[in-house]
């Protein structure tokens, strides 16, 4: 039988007030994260590479939820374009109190991106970083830099993998297919997850005197 939460449970989680930015919020995790954030009360900033999907996700999310909602366009791995996101926040919502840095690439080849190890291409590699990795620190260093002037804290929370701290099994994707095609687990998005893990371990750290918690999810398969 399930149990009834005791009441005013949600307060311990209330978010009103607060403006949190999510990246690669129209994907399949940053919808719900957008939503989950948005339900407990928070302005959210919807960021995402095209412009109108994450406008037309930013009006659906603010109908919905009845909070302050703001769509930007952004390439994580361009730093004039992350830094246009900060300031376009702040510039509306007056202040950072939160980060979900979910930003991540499947690339647009997939031929490339699922090919076997031993004939994996340096440029499909380095394409996969510069939004992975790349784009993930971007953004971080410019919201915290942010949340350091307002000098209120925050909470960062990076979405890593389970893949960034343990091997995958290829029996595991006998007879798995995505998008019409057999897949894999690509050894660059083992590699880059594991430097998002690596990545909020040293942030959190250099930031824990300024009262910036930075943390990271590691969510098996979705």
């Amino acid at each position: 039988m399930r149990s009834t939460p005791e009441p005013g449970y949600r307060a311990l989680f209330d978010l009103t007030g607060r403006t949190a930015i999510v990246t690669g919020a129209v994907g399949i995790l940053g919808r719900r994260f957008c939503r989950g954030l948005a339900d407990f009360g928070a302005n959210v900033v919807v960021a995402d590479l095209q412009e109108e999907p994450v406008r037309a996700f930013a009006e659906e999310l603010e109908r919905a939820c009845g909070v302050a909602t703001l769509g930007v366009s952004c390439d994580v791995r361009d730093e004039a374009a992350v830094r246009a996101l900060v300031g376009r926040t702040v510039e509306r919502f007056g202040a950072i109190d939160i980060l979900h840095n979910n930003a991540a690439s499947k690339s647009e080849d997939l031929d490339a991106f699922f090919a076997p190890l031993e004939e994996y291409s340096l440029e499909e590699w380095r394409r996969v970083m510069a939004v992975n990795l790349d784009g993930m620190f971007l953004v971080a260093r410019e919201t915290g830099a942010q949340m350091r002037r307002q000098g209120r804290g925050g909470s960062i929370i990076q979405t890593a993998s389970i893949y960034g701290i343990a091997a995958s099994d290829k029996r595991i994707y006998e007879g798995s297919h995505y998008l019409g095609r057999q897949i894999s687990n690509p050894p660059v998005y083992s590699a880059s997850k594991a430097g998002v893990v690596g990545l909020t371990r040293h942030l959190a750290a250099h930031w824990a005197d300024e009262g910036i918690r930075v943390n990271a999810l590691v969510p098996g398969g979705v």
